[in-house]
């Protein structure tokens, strides 16, 4: 594994925001300039056409997993086999730079297994931790869930608070640490459902389909897209990556905005089960990186709607159709 992950001379997003007078807790103490905003979405829209030369006929769930990335989130995928999820995932982690670890998960899988263990080394007359595969920047857990609900839980720590903790220490992971999971339909045999606590760690999920026909037909007599993605250079330095998901923070939130999402989190509360302040949060972190990859520097009710579903679906009883249901029912300020 190499020491360092972001590169000491990776070049810097010109114009950097300018600092003014303090404003309330909710607000961020600076105002993102339109100027850097613009830049943004220019690096961004690069950023996706180059995954989108592998990933054919997919540049909406590719934007959408971009902003989970640049709002610090991880993904989970739900789809049918076949379809380019691992493929994604590694063009992403390629278009950035990233170190990119699989791990296929079955049901005799063991948190060491992930994690990794101490092993009694003779010549220290100690125990030594062997870091395993979650020591990446980019990990694959390619479905999830088919290991059991033990083995799941491993990754709770990792998740949300970026290490790992074995025989009482605590071992950082690489930064940037992103989780990209894959599940199979519960309804297929040999799944075990990921509890509620496990679901909430994913800000996104999001199903990348099968390709229209212009695409497919692409894919069956063009290059196989796996010898494409060999030669697919790095499109955007971590380190340019990195400075934008500080500056996702300095997005304006309205308060007409705040009560929009509040107004949707109080009535998913109405119908059940509804989402947490957790919830919320990812909700409006999401919307927040989304309107800065669309090159604005405040958030807009289309933007908490254009990725509502993927942010609630998974959050709530009723999957996507209650999330849907609660987009359109909720009044736009």
């Amino acid at each position: 594994m190499p020491e360092r992950f972001i590169k000491s001379d990776t070049p810097k997003i010109t114009n950097p925001p300018t600092f003014v007078s303090a404003r309330p807790p909710s607000f961020p103490d600076t105002v993102l300039p339109e100027a850097v905003a613009l830049e943004i979405r220019t690096k961004l829209q690069s950023l996706v056409q180059g995954i989108s030369q592998i990933i054919l006929g997919k540049e909406d769930v590719i934007r959408l997993a971009v902003t989970c990335l640049l709002a610090r989130g991880h993904l989970l995928f739900e789809d049918q086999p076949g379809v380019g999820k691992t493929l994604l995932s590694q063009a992403l982690a390629q278009a950035l730079g990233l170190q990119f670890r699989r791990v296929q998960f079955t049901s005799d899988l063991l948190p060491a297994d992930i994690l990794g263990a101490s092993i009694y080394d003779r010549e220290a007359g100690s125990f030594v931790f062997h870091p395993g595969p979650v020591f990446t920047q980019v990990l694959l857990a390619d479905e999830i869930n088919r290991a059991t609900p033990k083995t799941q839980s491993a990754l709770l720590e990792a998740m949300e608070e970026g290490r790992v903790t074995s025989d009482g220490i605590t071992h950082a992971l690489p930064q940037p640490f992103f989780v990209i999971a894959t599940q199979n339909p519960s309804s297929q045999i040999g799944t075990f459902m990921l509890p509620e606590s496990q679901l909430d760690r994913f800000l996104m999920r999001l199903a990348l389909g099968v390709p229209d026909r212009v695409a497919e037909r692409t894919i069956l007599q063009g290059q196989d897209r796996r010898e494409m993605l060999k030669s697919m250079p790095e499109i955007l330095p971590w380190g340019e990556m990195q400075q934008m998901q500080v500056l996702v923070r300095q997005v304006h939130v309205s308060a007409p905005l705040l009560d929009y999402v509040q107004d949707i989190l109080s009535a998913s509360r109405a119908q059940g089960r509804g989402l947490s302040p957790r919830g919320g949060l990812a909700l409006l972190n999401a919307a927040r990186a989304w309107a800065l990859q669309q090159g604005r520097t405040m958030v807009l009710p289309e933007d908490v709607q254009d990725v509502g579903a993927a942010v609630m679906a998974h959050r709530l009883e009723g999957d996507g159709e209650t999330a849907l249901r609660l987009l359109e029912e909720t009044p736009i300020p």
